[in-house]
């Protein structure tokens, strides 16, 4: 049995560690991000890897409170 207060199990990878961090962000992400973005008053610049983008949701969502 596993001690619960392993908190590696639950662990989020670095992005930048990421084999695919160099590809294009998914639609999803696009979509997320711009939606944040909006609400955040930035823009999203378009030559974002896949990684960046999810550096910056989650910037976006401390900054917006949607973060958990």
């Amino acid at each position: 049995m596993s001690d619960p207060s392993d908190q590696t199990r639950n662990a989020e990878k670095d992005p930048s560690t990421w084999v695919t961090g160099d590809e294009p962000p998914t639609g999803p992400q696009l979509s997320y991000l711009h939606t944040l973005a909006r609400e955040a008053g930035e823009e999203v610049p378009d030559d974002l890897t896949k990684a960046q983008a999810s550096e910056l949701i989650d910037r976006l969502q401390q900054k917006s409170g949607r973060g958990a």
